[in-house]
């Protein structure tokens, strides 16, 4: 029964509330906080608007935004059914890197619709998470998003997936003794996931990346690819591989499993022994462990419950923090690579086939990844300065 079930328990309420920072027990509070004193400020920041980061929660503050439409697993569920997700992800914000954040749940999935609301929103926040929004529509929600605002937009689905993925990465081949630009990596998913962490590992400077999707290898050969699967195909696969999963496994030292589906045992196989396979499925993995641990040196799944769980926390709180806490007006490429170079740095001295990546409660992480970020960010404004 739901009334007796621990986890509808747990969400019995929701997950979050709105807490007042200053006093508000006398009269002087009250004009301190509100009016008159308020309007001192309001006056301040319209002749100023920078000084909104220093007066009010902007400063530390993101909206964590969705329309429902590819939530974890479970598909285009709508706003409300998302929620509890979005509740999730703003407690997981505050805990791991003590930034604020607030779900925005939308009943639509217009492209044009998302962008105006949340570009009407953005005055209220410091950067913007979207969240569980479908492909292909999220590449232009997210591109139009960053071209019209001055804060972070970081759409976690890719980004934060990407980040972990080539810290798991970096600390495996290390493990194996492995140089990564020579890795022969197979991208099962071509989807928001599975783009974002091809073109990380791409500027990561891993050299032979092939992506496939349900209908096989994305190359020149396919005539049905359009948008951006036709750019991971001009992008990759430079060995010209052709045909289904199978023939772009054979060979390779590296599988990243993002698409939810289930690659056969047969096609596994056909992999250099002593590799990685990292299926991050949830609930229920691309390759079972059992089977992939038969094929690979070092295993990684999306699953709390097994080692080297390859979660996005590891990532999107410390990148939050960091380009907040610097004022970057968006989230860059070097940021995202000094975010990955932290989660793995973490546990370089520590790294074992069960631990490639920290636990997600570790308490290392999102200071680490803060401060890599915000180094980053510092960087490339003192470049933008002088060039």
């Amino acid at each position: 029964m739901v009334e007796s079930d621990p986890v509808f328990e747990r969400h019995r309420g929701g997950k979050m509330a709105i807490r007042s920072t200053v006093p508000l027990s006398s009269r002087e509070d009250l004009s301190l906080a509100y009016t008159p004193g308020v309007a001192e400020v309001c006056r301040a920041i319209a002749e100023s608007p920078g000084l909104a980061r220093e007066y009010t929660w902007i400063g530390h503050t993101v909206a964590v935004v969705t329309d429902g439409s590819a939530v974890l697993g479970l598909g285009n569920i709508g706003p409300r059914a998302a929620m509890p997700v979005m509740e999730g992800k703003a407690v997981l914000f505050k805990e791991f890197g003590g930034v604020d954040a607030v779900p925005i749940c939308l009943d639509t999935q217009d492209t044009d619709d998302i962008v105006a609301i949340v570009t009407a929103l953005a005055p209220s926040f410091g950067g913007i998470n979207l969240e569980d929004i479908a492909a292909p529509r999220c590449f232009e929600i997210e591109r139009r998003l960053d071209e019209a605002l001055a804060i972070p937009v970081f759409h976690d689905d890719q980004h934060g997936t990407a980040i972990v993925v080539l810290a798991a990465l970096r600390n495996a081949a290390t493990l194996l003794g492995r140089d990564l630009a020579a890795l022969r990596v197979v991208v099962s998913g071509a989807g928001a996931a599975g783009s974002a962490v091809t073109r990380m590992l791409v500027v990561a400077g891993v050299r032979d990346v092939v992506v496939c999707d349900s209908r096989g290898v994305l190359g020149a050969e396919r005539t049905d690819l359009i948008g951006e699967k036709a750019a991971l195909a001009a992008l990759t696969n430079p060995r010209r591989v052709a045909g289904g999963i199978a023939d772009g496994l054979r060979g390779a030292d590296v599988l990243i499993g993002v698409s939810g589906g289930t690659i056969d045992e047969s096609a596994v196989a056909g992999m250099n022994p002593g590799g990685a396979i990292f299926a991050l499925a949830n609930p229920t993995p691309e390759v079972d462990p059992a089977v992939a641990a038969r094929h690979a040196a070092v295993i990684g799944t999306g699953r709390s419950d097994l080692p080297n769980q390859i979660n996005n926390v590891l990532a999107f709180p410390g990148v939050f923090r960091g380009a907040l806490d610097a004022g970057a007006p968006r989230i860059t490429a070097a940021m995202k690579l000094a975010a990955a170079n932290a989660i793995a740095s973490v546990v370089a001295d520590a790294v074992s086939p069960d631990a490639v990546v920290p636990s997600p409660l570790d308490p290392r992480v999102a200071p680490a990844v803060a401060a890599a970020v915000a180094q980053a960010a510092n960087e490339n404004a003192e470049t933008a300065r002088n060039g």
